[in-house]
């Protein structure tokens, strides 16, 4: 690949079409596949921009997720293969796109030298040949899907079961599977059994007869215990993982797997350090599976590890790809703010740009039980407490992608549906609660937001596609590092500062990625002992003692580490270790007895 870092999803909406906007420059993006109705309006809107027909999948058609999902890819991979050959065929003048490919790079490119030495050869048959060898060497940056596997919604047709192949995850990787693309699919959320064994029914994801692989699996993972196991399931299958993409638990966008207090740096530590065991081990399993199928593989097929959340200088992003041997690293939530990239309307954008630190916070806001990185401002936050005031909490629940309680109904219902909210309200007030606690356990059951609808307004208010009376409060998830952006950046402004070649934050005062973490671990683990306060199981006081060892020694892991990269500037370390130190401090005021 050209460059050495990715957009991750964002959203449903926010890079549902990132890819027909960076993909011809070599970058890579990946998008949600979650909201098909989402996908097909979004193929109605660029065919009609394109001049290009469109023929409408509708919702009762059979099979109709995954063929969606199927025509919307291939419309991306044939538009973006299109754009990307109309810029090959442009002259290197200035201002054309071509160039602005190779500016694009970072200085440290292979490509981007030989650009740089083109430049200054007179005009002549030697410069026409070195363009050609240029042309001859760019790659198209990938058109990556995301697949929360866990979001795998049961789905009726007149009442009946449509059968286990046709739950949302397994119809959206359908959709994927049988798309024209060559790319992957990143599998995020924990692992699906059932998903991960339906993928053997696609022969994209074996090789060919060059050993190629035409669909390609990426697991985002939080540490390597669970890259492992989910990487060993899927090799005895004869799928191979190409990518593992190591997010933080904490410090990242949209919906935040905290880990048992294991820290960034130990995480990565632990991948340098088993990555070529694994590999190994991997490639063994993969290799006798495979053969089962009659294929033979003799060279071990590659395998990538990347590291996305909260990255935002150029000697973070620099020092993470050198330190750990990564191969990449993901840029997310600071792209929101890059209306050239993503999806965010105009009144959002304004928000996030003026945004402080205490505007982003861990809230208990997704209907999937699972904490959600939040902003305070949305629109979507708004609407909830005014529903709340005129006593209709909740939403209606139309899409229907999250739906997961049986608690008062047969069939799943959502737990930020109107529906949902007032039986459990209901079951509360006679539940024989203290005020206090009704109120508390009213809260937690009101903060739930509708994600279907909230995490798409601003795609269809951007593009101003909203249909009438559809609802378009938003809902956005950046991850906290946002905070220490605070302007609407060009692409070019924020590719420039993901390489060093300007600063966006020369004179923001930032704690440092690692640092950013270990906070909002800690502050995680302070909540948690506020929220059992009084009630401590024998079992929860081990794992909270548990968590703040962990954090303690990846408090040690840093130290150390920050003693080795000495040769950084001095005064740039003694920050570093005040703000340990400080942070350290805080943990061992944590007292769980």
């Amino acid at each position: 690949m050209p460059h050495s870092f990715h957009i991750p999803v964002l959203g449903l909406g926010y890079s549902i079409d990132t890819p027909l906007k960076v993909a011809r420059y070599g970058i890579s993006s990946v998008l949600s596949v979650v909201d098909d109705e989402l996908i097909e309006r979004m193929r109605a809107y660029h065919s009609q921009k394109r001049s290009i027909s469109f023929h409408a999948i509708p919702k009762g058609e059979a099979d109709s997720r995954s063929k969606r999902i199927t025509a919307y890819l291939d419309f991306l991979q044939e538009t973006i293969t299109s754009d990307f050959k109309t810029l090959k065929q442009q002259d290197f003048a200035t201002g054309n796109d071509i160039c602005r490919y190779f500016e694009l790079l970072p200085n440290t490119a292979k490509l981007k030298h030989g650009y740089d030495l083109m430049l200054q050869y007179p005009e002549g048959e030697t410069k026409q040949a070195f363009q050609a060898l240029l042309k001859n060497a760019m790659q198209m940056g990938a058109i990556d899907v995301n697949i929360m596997a866990k979001v795998d919604k049961m789905n009726y047709l007149d009442g009946e079961y449509s059968g286990d192949t046709n739950t949302d995850a397994l119809a959206a990787l359908r959709g994927f599977a049988e798309s024209k693309l060559n790319a992957s699919v990143v599998l995020s959320a924990g692992m699906n059994p059932k998903l991960y064994s339906y993928m053997e029914n696609f022969e994209d994801f074996f090789p060919d007869e060059n050993s190629k692989l035409k669909k390609k699996i990426i697991l985002k993972v939080s540490d390597f215990r669970s890259a492992l196991i989910q990487a060993k399931f899927l090799a005895k299958k004869g799928l191979w993982v190409s990518e593992f993409r190591i997010e933080s638990g904490l410090n990242c966008g949209g919906h935040a797997f905290a880990t048992e207090g294991y820290l960034l740096g130990p995480i990565l530590e632990e991948f340098k350090l088993k990555k070529n065991d694994m590999l190994a081990e991997l490639f063994k399993m993969y290799q006798s599976a495979v053969a089962q199928k009659g294929i033979q593989i003799e060279k071990r097929p590659k395998q990538r590890i990347s590291v996305q959340g909260g990255i935002g200088t150029a000697a973070e992003h620099d020092f993470l790809l050198q330190h750990y041997n990564l191969d990449a690293t993901g840029w997310g939530s600071p792209f929101l703010l890059v209306p050239e990239v993503t999806n965010v309307d105009a009144e959002t954008l304004a928000q996030l740009a003026s945004s402080a630190e205490s505007d982003f916070y861990l809230s208990g806001a997704s209907p999937l039980g699972i904490q959600f990185n939040n902003f305070k401002n949305s629109s979507i936050e708004k609407q909830r407490v005014e529903r709340i005031e005129k006593g209709r909490p909740g939403s209606p629940c139309t899409k229907k992608y999250l739906c997961n309680n049986t608690e008062f109904t047969e069939q799943a219902i959502c737990t930020a549906s109107r529906e949902y909210q007032h039986l459990k309200i209901k079951s509360l007030k006679t539940a024989g609660l203290s005020a206090d606690e009704y109120q508390k356990q009213f809260n937690l059951v009101t903060e739930k937001v509708c994600l279907c609808e909230g995490l798409c307004a601003a795609t269809y208010l951007k593009y101003d596609m909203a249909k009438p009376k559809e609802n378009t409060a938003v809902a956005i998830c950046p991850g906290p590092n946002l905070a220490y952006f605070s302007d609407v950046y060009s692409f070019d402004e924020m590719v420039g500062h993901i390489y060093g070649k300007i600063n966006l934050l020369a004179q923001v005062e930032r704690p440092h990625v690692f640092i950013k973490e270990l906070n909002l671990y800690i502050d995680y683990l302070q909540n948690d002992i506020k929220q059992q306060f009084q009630h401590f199981s024998e079992k929860k006081i081990k794992q909270l003692n548990g968590f703040k060892l962990q954090l303690a020694e990846g408090i040690n892991y840093y130290k150390k580490l920050f003693s080795e990269v000495a040769d950084q500037a001095s005064g740039e370390l003694k920050g570093l270790y005040e703000q340990l130190a400080k942070s350290e401090d805080k943990l061992d005021g944590l007292i769980v007895e």
